[in-house]
């Protein structure tokens, strides 16, 4: 009960901040006209200080009345970062889609994709949802996938990236999430008698998820589907792919 008060506590501290956040960005003023320099100066402030909103409504500025500057892709980089510490996802991914598609040779395409890969993976994130304890694993996973080939490609074309580290050590993150979806959608097909569906699920997780934490749970349904199919020599060779990774799983001995 005490966990709970807390946790309620919480999200109406998060409420308040939201309303708090929204009543600040109503007073920001009207960008004045200043020389493309002078508000990239003002922009760069403003990020600097957390003022993420104020920075928008700069670059934003900037972009619209100087749209073919000498700093035009400079301010486009720093509006994608300001869209995603904002948290402003539709915003983001718009304009990291037209600057790949505009600047496909850009010197910083890299860092587009691997910001447009982090604008995904927090639209996955659900403060509310984490704060009450809420699983869903089975919530639809398209960000995340999206999230993953964004970091994937930044790894294998631009492997020596300064992203390319963090970019890869995202992707594991990933990867679990992925098969979490992937073992819920198994869970429900096995829940409803559909075997061959959820043991090609598990299957699917064992191929592209290795290794993960789902795989072992992964090969505890093709087993059981395996067994309910009459399908003898796929369960006993996933049985033995049990034994070899998971030696105490409990099914290893039966």
């Amino acid at each position: 009960m005490e966990k709970l008060t807390i946790k309620m506590m919480l999200l109406a501290l998060a409420l308040g901040l939201g309303g708090c956040s929204s009543s600040d960005n109503n007073d920001i003023d009207k960008v004045p006209d200043k020389s493309a320099q002078a508000l990239s100066a003002d922009a760069r402030e403003a990020l600097d200080n957390g003022l993420y909103q104020k920075a928008i409504q700069i670059l934003s500025a900037i972009d619209s009345r100087f749209p073919f500057g000498p700093i035009s892709h400079q301010v486009q980089l720093d509006l994608l970062y300001a869209y995603y510490k904002s948290g402003d996802a539709a915003q983001g991914v718009a304009l990291a889609d037209r600057f790949l598609r505009l600047n496909p040779t850009h010197s910083n395409i890299d860092y587009v994709y691997y910001m447009r890969a982090l604008i995904n993976q927090a639209t996955e994130a659900n403060l509310f949802q984490d704060l009450a304890g809420i699983d869903r694993s089975d919530r639809d996973p398209t960000a995340s996938r999206d999230a993953f080939n964004d970091l994937k490609k930044v790894v294998n074309e631009y492997p020596e990236s300064k992203y390319a580290a963090d970019a890869r050590k995202r992707m594991i993150g990933i990867k679990s999430r992925l098969a979490k979806y992937e073992l819920a959608v198994a869970r429900f097909y096995l829940k409803r008698e559909a075997y061959a569906s959820a043991a090609n699920r598990g299957r699917y997780i064992v191929e592209y998820f290795s290794p993960s934490d789902e795989v072992e749970q992964a090969l505890e349904i093709m087993i059981e589907c395996y067994d309910k199919l009459n399908l003898e020599d796929l369960k006993r060779n996933s049985k033995q792919v049990l034994a070899v990774n998971y030696p105490d799983n409990p099914l290893v001995a039966n």
